[in-house]
């Protein structure tokens, strides 16, 4: 489950970088995804990145930002 949450993250980090910036912007959405999007955990990465953007409103700042950052 926690290698689904990563890559569903990973596939909001589109973008070449340093991996410790990568690592901080995926560490952004970690806890929200589990918080939010335990559910769809299991069912893919585009299932999980339709989470997060429904709970938008509900999530961290680091998380908002991040997702914004990489436009979604």
């Amino acid at each position: 489950m926690t290698r689904i949450l990563f890559a569903a993250v990973s596939l909001i980090l589109l973008t070449s970088g340093a991996s410790a910036q990568q690592q901080q912007e995926r560490s952004a959405c970690t806890r929200d995804a589990q918080r939010h999007c335990r559910p769809v955990l299991n069912d893919g990465d585009g299932a999980v990145l339709a989470c997060l953007q429904q709970h938008r409103g509900q999530l961290s700042k680091g998380c908002q930002k991040t997702l914004t950052e990489h436009g979604q």
